[in-house]
């Protein structure tokens, strides 16, 4: 090409790291994550515990099934079925009505920083689950956003000796998230992250329902309109919508460093929990916000190492859209 010719060059198009674009996916459900806590404190006021674990679960699997249904899914292979029995134990049917319990005794703010522990134990079961091997910055980044959170609970509680029953629930709420989560992100590479989501809650929708039914003959549901409001979210967006972006996130990894954005889900419900019900916002809640912030930021910019034999992987375009 001549120094004075009009041609032009080709442009190569501008393609985010694939780390960057898990980082986006997971940003995303994480935000409509954030809402999940102070809608729940919002509806166990006006109905019970077992009515919105079970039936918020009902709901998300209506929709699924009609999802699947309507883009004529096939069934998944029984291999497939066992691996979907840990998401939908892990985040249909476990993290749901343990947080439902906990948050009966507990404000939201409390809550959702407990909470804050699941992106150590989700990190945690997909090193032991997929081979990553994130160096010694990453887990002491971690280690100190957990520290942070522990310390919190144990403030707000009035000290060790008098840890609330409702603690427990809500870490078992983050053992059982954490299996979900790590597992849920693997079957995304194989199935889609909706797709995976919908045949977990169509595999958990009988438990659902028994338990739905129970609640119900055991109290009817009677609540206002602005509670029956945040159910519906509770069932349409973090028990079905959320968890497109969530898994997509984590599909494209490293599912390791993808989880730790969310240890900034519980500032953001805490500023919902304040903007929403009038819950005040103490120091320790703010400083302990701003650690796990700042733990979020430098663990998602550590880079991870490789196994030696890593499991298989696809690259984001190959990923089955939601």
């Amino acid at each position: 090409m001549k120094a004075n010719s009009s041609a032009t060059l080709p442009v190569s198009p501008v393609v985010l790291p694939r780390s960057v674009t898990g980082i986006w996916w997971g940003l995303l459900g994480v935000l409509a994550f954030s809402f999940t806590v102070p809608f729940t404190r919002l509806a166990v006021s006006g109905l019970s515990p077992l009515f919105i674990g079970s039936g918020r679960a009902v709901v998300a699997a209506v929709l699924a099934a009609a999802a699947l249904a309507l883009t004529r899914q096939q069934f998944p292979s029984p291999r497939i079925w066992a691996r979907l029995a840990l998401v939908a134990g892990g985040v249909v049917v476990g993290f749901p009505l343990l947080t439902s319990f906990a948050l009966t005794s507990v404000e939201a703010g409390h809550g959702a920083v407990i909470i804050a522990l699941l992106p150590a134990a989700t990190a945690t079961a997909a090193v032991l689950r997929t081979g990553e091997r994130p160096p010694a910055a990453f887990w002491a980044v971690l280690i100190l956003g957990s520290l942070a959170t522990i310390t919190f609970a144990f403030v707000q509680a009035g000290g060790i000796g008098r840890l609330q029953w409702a603690d427990l629930l809500l870490l078992a709420a983050v053992v059982a998230g954490a299996i979900g989560y790590a597992e849920g992100g693997l079957l995304a590479r194989e199935l889609g992250a909706w797709r995976t989501v919908s045949w977990a809650l169509v595999l958990a929708s009988p438990l659902m329902v028994v338990l739905a039914a129970l609640a119900i003959a055991d109290q009817p549901p009677s609540a206002s309109p602005l509670q029956w409001g945040a159910f519906a979210y509770l069932g349409v967006v973090s028990m079905f919508l959320g968890f497109f972006a969530w898994y997509r996130g984590l599909a494209i990894g490293p599912m390791a460093q993808v989880s730790q954005i969310q240890l900034i889900q519980p500032v953001l419900s805490i500023c919902w929990a304040a903007v929403l019900l009038g819950e005040a916002l103490t120091w320790s809640t703010v400083i302990g916000g701003l650690a796990v912030i700042a733990c979020a930021g430098a663990a998602v910019r550590v880079r991870l190492f490789r196994p030696s034999t890593p499991p298989a992987e696809i690259h984001p375009e190959r990923i089955p859209t939601p």
